[in-house]
């Protein structure tokens, strides 16, 4: 299976500068029909996408900017928001400008390579390195190579619920995550069967300790508190924290059995700036996954089918 990348992985690579350093460079890319990538400067009023290509501009038509583009399926958007951004692309032909040399290029070429020879082989399971495009209420969307866009549910983002994406990644983040589903070419991802067991996360914490946490959401019956994207833990309710807020917490017991941790809010403060994410499973496939420990009756799981 040929891997492809998301938009901006290659942009510094020493084979796509290498690819811009001539003219005979250029032309030995356009031969192999190598994938380049560069950075949109301009979208002209016909929405078509111009790029540097070391010493001459290249051109994508508007026809080639995106798949779909040539069916008029794609909205105006599309071509504006890529400016400033990188873009990846193969090299047509060059032609006369005047007295300079023009490259033309096609962005759709790569993104119908991308579904045609890497996203058709994927099966649920398979792990991705991803690109975060843009956040939702309802999810994540993420480059999965060449500009292609999938969908990591708000709920499939971590087991510990949040109100919205923005408060677990952020645009422009590079994720690994799993490939939850496929159906007619459409993939739904998920980031946290990546993210560590109920034991695998709790093996951080022991009581006794004081800690610091997230309020994530406030009951009648308690607040439930945050102490990693894949574990939280209840405390008595108190009217004086609120949703979002960081706490310091005491740790009063670990139920392994209940899937329960127990705490007591000591104070409360601004949340600090996010922290990188943890990744327990670092292997390209799974075939399922487990959060729950053995033995408890509560079972949280994710088996990956065709």
């Amino acid at each position: 299976m040929k891997e492809f990348c998301f938009e901006g992985k290659l942009l510094k690579t020493e084979e796509n500068r290498a690819a811009m350093r001539s003219p005979a460079a250029l032309e030995e890319a356009r031969g192999n029909q190598t994938v380049l990538e560069s950075v949109c400067y301009l979208c002209d009023s016909e929405q078509n996408l111009y790029v540097k290509l070391g010493t001459i501009d290249g051109i994508i038509p508007k026809s080639e900017g995106a798949l779909g583009a040539e069916e008029g399926r794609m909205k105006d958007i599309a071509f504006i928001s890529k400016v400033g951004k990188p873009v990846q692309f193969v090299i047509r032909e060059f032609v006369k400008d005047g007295a300079d040399i023009m490259a033309i290029c096609s962005r759709a070429a790569v993104q119908a390579q991308c579904r045609q020879q890497y996203i058709q082989a994927l099966q649920p399971g398979d792990v991705l390195e991803v690109k975060v495009t843009h956040l939702d209420r309802f999810g994540a969307f993420v480059d999965v190579g060449a500009g292609l866009n999938s969908l990591i549910p708000i709920d499939m983002l971590s087991v510990s619920r949040i109100a919205h994406p923005r408060q677990r990644v952020s645009e422009g983040q590079v994720l690994r995550c799993v490939l939850k589903s496929k159906a007619d070419g459409k993939l739904t991802l998920s980031l946290r069967e990546l993210l560590g067991t109920w034991e695998e996360n709790a093996a951080h914490f022991e009581a006794g300790q004081t800690v610091q946490g997230i309020v994530r959401s406030i009951e009648n019956y308690g607040v439930f508190i945050e102490l990693a994207p894949n574990l939280a833990g209840l405390a008595e309710y108190s009217d004086t924290v609120s949703t979002g807020q960081a706490v310091a917490v005491y740790i009063k017991s670990i139920i392994p059995e209940k899937m329960k941790i127990k705490l007591s809010i000591i104070d409360s403060f601004e949340p600090p700036e996010p922290t990188a994410l943890e990744y327990y499973y670092t292997g390209a496939h799974m075939d399922a996954w487990r959060y729950s420990p053995d033995g408890c009756e509560k079972v949280i799981e994710t088996v990956f089918t065709a």
